[in-house]
């Protein structure tokens, strides 16, 4: 929960790099709440939790994956490339600095 968290409170920061565990970590925790707000919609009749809570969350996701991406060595843009994009999400960031930030890994040791 707390790199769900860390993601929340960096929630437009599209500099510097996550590690995979954020950004794994995040998606792990967006797509179970996802699905618990879809059904509570789905017992309600409604369509605006689920709604809500995307839209919440769309800069925070789109911000981690550009940080995904620097880790890598890659801007931030490689996001869009559908396939490739994955191969980066879980190829193992760069050891040590790189033109987009400090190693995480290092960081939070």
């Amino acid at each position: 929960m707390k790199w769900y968290l860390k993601v929340l409170k960096n929630y437009a920061v599209f500099n510097g790099r996550a590690r995979r565990k954020e950004y794994w970590m995040f998606i792990l925790i967006n797509t179970l709440l996802s699905y618990l707000l879809i059904f509570i919609d789905m017992s309600a009749q409604t369509v605006y939790l689920n709604t809500i809570y995307s839209l919440a969350v769309l800069v925070p996701s789109i911000a981690v994956t550009a940080r995904r991406m620097h880790d890598v060595g890659k801007s931030g843009w490689f996001m869009l490339i559908p396939i490739y994009n994955f191969i980066l999400a879980v190829t193992a960031g760069d050891e040590g600095d790189n033109e987009y930030g400090s190693d995480p890994k290092i960081d939070s040791e």
